[in-house]
């Protein structure tokens, strides 16, 4: 355990998105099944803390910035602070569909096309989203997950308002073209480790490394398709799975989300006016951490905890200290060992 490397890999964005994601899942498949009765309002609770979360940090980081605007700013400083911008208006895109999806549910006023039209401008936005972090090397996941299912949320919208009447697996082909390159990725990643595990040219890590990354993609995308599989089968009747059931698998592909977000790394300096790295920003906070975080633990095996030459036994049969001294190697033909010292001299001037 080595509380330095988690600190420094440790991705707080990503690990408040996962969790509050996993909460909302868990909450919405109890609800959808009866299990608990409550107000649709009270059951998005996690999302409204994940939005809560997002604005203080854009508000706070906003003033950090204005209090900065008579020095001299780097580059790298305003691409960060221009990458936080843009997050904070698709997370108000994305706010306002949760906000009438949950007076939908609630109510059920309105129709879904209105309800999913924050995500049609969501989607469109994060095309030019992705295309402006990707020249300016900044990491785009939400906002490439958004821009894909464009499609996908067009159709949604018009089956839930009976627009159009497919059947949900055809509903659902953008997602499963998806899926379809996900499991290409997975056997490539896969395909990959077996290549380095082959290899002799290829160091332990580097194997363990290719390993962990290839069950890592495999436990991401196939719970989350067999989930999606199962969803279908119980929108067009073929099965009577409760919504709980249905939801484990997914509940297992955020989990390995949340896991991967503690070695994520990245993220961006601005979100809480932090300017730096999250785990300097922490350490300035709390300096307290910085004794712990200097310390790393390893485990000792039981074997090795007691030296079997080092015990010795007492004239009674118990056992005693070791001495202070001990001569492993000792004379028994009586001459004694001479051998010539030399030391090693270090001449740092010419001669």
């Amino acid at each position: 355990m080595n509380l330095q490397t988690l600190l420094q890999d440790f991705n707080p964005g990503k690990f408040v998105v996962y969790v509050s994601l996993f909460v909302f899942v868990g909450l919405l498949s109890l609800r959808l099944d009866g299990v608990i009765i409550a107000s649709f309002w009270a059951i998005f609770a996690p999302l409204w803390l994940w939005k809560l979360t997002v604005l203080i940090s854009a508000v706070v980081g906003i003033y950090s910035w204005w209090r900065r605007t008579n020095t001299r700013v780097d580059l790298e400083s305003y691409i960060h602070f221009k990458a936080m911008l843009l997050s904070l208006s698709l997370h108000l895109l994305l706010l306002l569909f949760e906000l009438l999806a949950c007076d939908k549910l609630q109510s059920g006023r309105h129709i879904w096309v209105l309800v999913f039209l924050p995500l049609f401008f969501l989607a469109i936005v994060s095309i030019a989203v992705c295309i402006w972090a990707l020249k300016h090397e900044r990491p785009f996941e939400m906002e490439l997950f958004a821009a894909v299912n464009l499609l996908q949320f067009i159709f949604v919208a018009l089956r839930l308002d009976g627009f159009i009447l497919w059947k949900w697996e055809l509903v659902f082909i953008p997602l499963w073209f998806t899926f379809g390159l996900a499991l290409i990725g997975v056997s490539y990643s896969f395909l990959l480790a077996l290549v380095l595990f082959r290899s002799t040219n290829i160091s332990g890590d580097q194997r363990r490394a290719s390993a962990q990354s290839a069950f890592g993609y495999a436990s991401l995308v196939i719970p989350g398709l067999i989930s999606q599989i199962l969803l279908t089968k119980k929108l067009d009747g073929e099965i009577l799975l409760p919504y709980s059931l249905i939801c484990v698998p997914l509940l297992v592909s955020l989990t390995t989300l949340i896991l991967r977000s503690l070695s994520a790394r990245g993220g961006n300096l601005w979100w809480c006016g932090m300017q730096k790295d999250f785990c300097l920003f922490l350490l300035d906070m709390m300096p307290s951490l910085r004794e712990y975080g200097n310390i790393s633990y390893q485990g000792q095996r039981s074997s090795e905890r007691q030296d079997p030459e080092s015990t010795n036994l007492s004239p009674n049969g118990e056992p005693s200290a070791a001495p202070p001294f001990k001569h492993k190697n000792r004379n028994t033909s009586g001459k004694s060992d001479v051998r010539t010292v030399v030391p090693i001299l270090a001449i740092d001037l010419p001669d």
